[in-house]
């Protein structure tokens, strides 16, 4: 746990708590006169986006999703980060993924006029958000390496690739859209009514981001599906025309056993006792060949 002093005159406190190094004990949740209720909600890693708000103690919880910037299974998840607002203390509750936040805070934490609690809480959500976009830019860059390799030659590895861009888009836009849905709620809870136009303004900067990162993330999503989409077509369609021509392919075959099987028969064939018979039933092979493959792939193509 680490507890420092920020705003204007040092009048506020920020603590910062590790939930993957366990709970808070007895005393510490005494001391920042929190309930193991609260705390159950947030150090529970799998918690969805959300706000509560304790009108006695006039406390505000929120749980908000914060990028993993760390790749896992070749694509980007979230975490909750957790942040508690009682007064001139703010608590920040991070774990082992998020704990990077910790850092950027610290680099614009002196560079910013904080004159309140909910000011802090604002920077946070701000640089949580902004997290996000250079992660967009990478995805769509990898988005356009693989498409164009696609166009080349379509392989399994390229398609898994594709695959996993895919699969991180769906954490990044699901959890911007649980963001934006938090603060849109945030923003008319009757506690806002108690805000100063100053942190008014900052909330809806950080809704703005919000929105604009979920518009983002929407337009990369629906290109994926439709790249996803036309790439499942092309499958499909190479694999009627090899079936296509495996039936062909079969039913030549067929062609052939059946003429040659009369050469095992006691039947009267011509030519029989010529000695260049086999030459002439090779080209009369070749030519039915040629004819049937042509009036079956044309048959094929009307289907």
């Amino acid at each position: 746990m680490i507890e420092e002093q920020f705003g204007k005159e040092l009048g506020y406190s920020w603590i910062v708590v590790r939930s993957d190094r366990g709970p808070l004990n007895r005393q510490e949740l005494e001391d920042y006169q929190l309930d193991t209720e609260l705390m159950e909600y947030a150090l529970d890693k799998n918690e969805r986006a959300h706000i509560e708000y304790e009108a006695e103690a006039d406390r505000l919880l929120l749980i908000f999703n914060a990028l993993d910037p760390i790749k896992e299974d070749n694509h980007y998840e979230t975490t909750p980060i957790t942040l508690i607002v009682q007064g001139n203390q703010v608590i920040t509750i991070v774990n082992e993924q998020n704990y990077y936040l910790i850092d950027r805070i610290h680099q614009h934490l002196p560079y910013s006029k904080i004159t309140s609690s909910y000011q802090f809480l604002f920077l946070i959500l701000n640089l949580v958000i902004q997290e996000y976009f250079p992660i967009l830019d990478e995805i769509d860059r990898e988005k356009d390496r693989v498409n164009s390799r696609l166009r080349k030659q379509t392989t399994k590895g390229l398609l898994l690739e594709l695959s996993d861009l895919e699969t991180g888009l769906v954490y990044l836009l699901t959890a911007s859209n649980q963001n934006v849905l938090v603060l849109e709620q945030f923003r008319k809870h009757p506690r806002m009514s108690r805000l100063t136009s100053q942190e008014l303004e900052e909330l809806e900067d950080a809704l703005i981001e919000a929105q604009q990162l979920l518009a983002m993330s929407q337009l990369e999503s629906q290109v994926l599906q439709q790249l996803s989409g036309a790439y499942d077509t092309i499958l499909n369609n190479t694999l009627n025309e090899n079936l296509t021509s495996l039936n062909i392919i079969s039913i030549l075959l067929a062609v052939l056993s059946l003429i040659t099987g009369f050469f095992g028969m006691n039947v009267p064939l011509p030519w029989a006792e010529e000695p260049l018979a086999w030459i002439w039933l090779l080209l009369a092979f070749l030519v039915l060949w040629l004819v049937l493959a042509r009036l079956l792939r044309s048959i094929m193509n009307r289907r």
